[in-house]
């Protein structure tokens, strides 16, 4: 899990959450919960289906900037899914920024700017 603060770009809000690095995820996606506490109304976004390794799902993408120490991306269209419960960093809107190192023996990773 890695600790991030998810922001709003338009009103603001921010969350501080640990998210989990998905790297078989094309897109980052947040709990549909997280959506009122950032100022976003979940439904106003744009409705999207995703396919999901549970089934199709429904999905409402709002503006959204993920940082972490320091780095924070661009404005992008993240997911909130209503069935989700742990933030997600996908490849696309996130690790694409970052070289991922994985250290299975000693549990660890590392991400740095690429």
């Amino acid at each position: 899990m890695l600790p991030v603060t998810i922001i709003n770009p338009d009103r603001g809000n921010r969350i501080k959450v640990f998210a989990l690095i998905d790297t078989g995820a094309d897109e980052s996606a947040l709990p549909a919960s997280f959506a009122p506490i950032l100022g976003h109304s979940l439904q106003a976004g744009q409705q999207r289906k995703i396919n999901t390794g549970n089934g199709v799902t429904i999905a409402y993408s709002h503006a959204t900037r993920i940082e972490i120490e320091g780095f924070a991306t661009q404005n992008v269209l993240i997911d909130f899914m209503p069935n989700l419960s742990i933030p997600l960093l996908g490849v696309k809107s996130f690790l694409s920024n970052f070289i991922l190192k994985i250290d299975y023996p000693q549990k660890t990773f590392s991400l740095q700017l690429s």
